[in-house]
């Protein structure tokens, strides 16, 4: 099966990258410390923030990327780690679906930074077999996150009743989706 590129040039200093363990550790912790009150009303994740959490997470890279659960990057602009995002297969999708998540520090917002991220991501889902959509999830009141599959030509898929676990989530998912067909038109 064919992998998702480990390192994505995106140009202008911007590029995507395998985490490197251990070494991204001190880097990564900082930039979520630094993000906290950020991500916190949307990412569920945040309330188990701490340095082990964050261990772990660097832990399981390798491995889920070659089984090809979760393809997790560092967004890297000028050799700093600035977010992160990734390319998964939710559990219990069917196996042509893949969605695509992300997260940026708040002084790297604004710039077409997540757009540029996710746009990468999608090409990299269509080189997969048997990939025949992307989506994209986040909750309605996130307009930010919304906006960016908006932007790259997904369509509203479906809302779904979900319990809420961040502080200022609704209890509803939007699912944007983009296919296959769909990406080849716009390429």
């Amino acid at each position: 099966m064919n992998l998702p590129e480990p390192v994505i040039d995106l140009g202008d200093g911007l590029a995507l990258r395998t985490f490197r363990g251990r070494a991204d550790l001190p880097e990564l912790f900082r930039v979520i410390e630094e993000s906290l009150e950020h991500l916190r009303p949307f990412m569920p994740w945040v309330a188990d923030h701490s340095l082990e959490y964050t261990t772990e997470f660097l832990a399981r890279r390798e491995d889920q990327w070659a089984n090809h659960a979760n393809h997790v990057y560092a967004i890297v602009q000028d050799g700093s780690i600035v977010g992160a995002c990734s390319l998964y297969r939710r559990e219990g999708s069917p196996d042509e679906g893949r969605e695509i998540g992300y997260w940026l520090h708040p002084a790297a917002t604004g710039r077409g930074i997540a757009t540029r991220a996710t746009r990468a991501l999608v090409d990299q889902a269509f080189r997969l077999p048997g990939v025949e959509y992307v989506e994209v999830c986040h909750d309605p009141a996130n307009l930010a996150s919304g906006a960016i599959p908006a932007r790259l030509g997904f369509t509203e898929h479906r809302r779904l009743p979900v319990e809420p676990v961040a502080p200022a989530e609704t209890g509803e998912d939007l699912f944007w989706r983009l296919t296959r067909r769909e990406h080849g038109a716009s390429a």
